[in-house]
């Protein structure tokens, strides 16, 4: 079978596609970008804007073809309020509605397709199951919930669609918001937690998430969405206590009232002085753990990655990088 994978130069596709060729799959890599990746002596790769209709059209999608969407714009880089449409859309949701309708030409019916945790906005139940009421609390969120809702229009013409809503994806590669936190460290700054650092933060790793979107195509593409994140994630007290313990780092962890830091940085954006994403600090404190059981259930997924080890793998990747040193690219499953 041969497996298109959209965005796939990017974070999750370039996990993803070693996964499918080891499997002896054919892949295609449909990205704007093609980075040196050892993978590309077996993968081929088209040029690809998927903001640009024609550009996904000359990827000559075929009918019995396995199609993954990871193209995506982030939260990272801070967007000032009045950009963040003009940012996330043409990618996140144009982007998305082209892939559909090529795939609908082309009478190929199966979509992996990657949205976000970031669609349910504020916890209202605990865990988060995937029918945890939606409200997105802004751009970012709203620009993939819009995407769930084209899927499900889709489904209803035969189209088989599964969605995967990850927490934030850590893993070699990508620092985003972490960058600043590992400074902070580094400096041996204080290092200021929004709220008492008692609530769980969770992560979910890249390679779970690629091994996620592998076994949704093993599992004939169910017509479902899926939460991807890790399992039993510490307090974030302790997650950044172990951090700076092991980074050697004089930083003290500084609980702060939760309410004014939120009302400062809500200042801040609307001074278009943005440091975090409203989607970010508005939840930071809450308790926001995705319940992934139902991907054990119907896929046998299991994330095998640990938020601590994560977590300092990610800053071990940052302070090599600053020491112009290589690093493994790998990290220590969970116990």
């Amino acid at each position: 079978m041969r497996h298109i994978i959209f965005g796939g130069d990017g974070f999750v596709g370039r996990h993803l596609a070693p996964k499918l060729i080891a499997d002896g799959e054919e892949v295609v890599v449909a990205d704007i970008a093609k980075s040196d990746l050892a993978h590309y002596r077996q993968a081929q790769h088209i040029k690809t804007d998927v903001t640009d209709p024609a550009s996904v059209s000359a990827v000559g999608i075929k009918p019995d073809d396995m199609v993954y969407n990871l193209s995506a714009k982030m939260l990272s880089p801070i967007q000032v309020r009045a950009k963040r449409h003009e940012f996330f859309y043409p990618v996140n949701y144009h982007g998305t509605a082209h892939i559909i309708q090529a795939m609908d030409k082309a009478g190929a019916p199966n979509l992996v397709h990657f949205t976000t945790d970031m669609i349910y906005g504020h916890t209202v139940t605990y865990p988060m199951t995937e029918d945890h009421p939606v409200s997105p609390l802004g751009e970012y969120g709203m620009s993939k919930w819009e995407t769930e809702q084209l899927a499900a229009e889709w489904r209803e013409r035969g189209m088989r669609i599964a969605l995967f809503r990850p927490r934030l994806i850590i893993g070699p590669g990508r620092l985003g918001i972490l960058e600043k936190l590992f400074k902070l460290i580094d400096w041996n700054l204080p290092v200021p937690m929004i709220g008492s650092g008692k609530n769980p933060y969770q992560f979910i790793s890249v390679f779970d998430c690629a091994e996620a979107a592998r076994l949704g195509w093993k599992a004939g593409v169910p017509n479902e969405a899926y939460n991807l994140g890790s399992i039993n994630p510490p307090p974030v007290r302790k997650l950044l206590g172990d951090l700076v313990k092991h980074a050697g780092s004089k930083s003290i962890l500084v609980p702060t009232p939760g309410w004014a830091v939120k009302r400062t940085l809500d200042l801040l954006d609307w001074m278009n002085m943005p440091i975090m994403d409203p989607e970010q600090y508005l939840i930071a404190d809450e308790e926001c753990v995705l319940d992934v059981s139902k991907g054990k259930r119907d896929l046998s997924w299991v994330p095998q990655y640990r938020d601590e080890d994560m977590l300092i793998a990610a800053y071990t990747e940052y302070r090599a990088k600053k020491e112009g040193r290589s690093v493994s690219t790998s990290h220590v499953p969970a116990e």
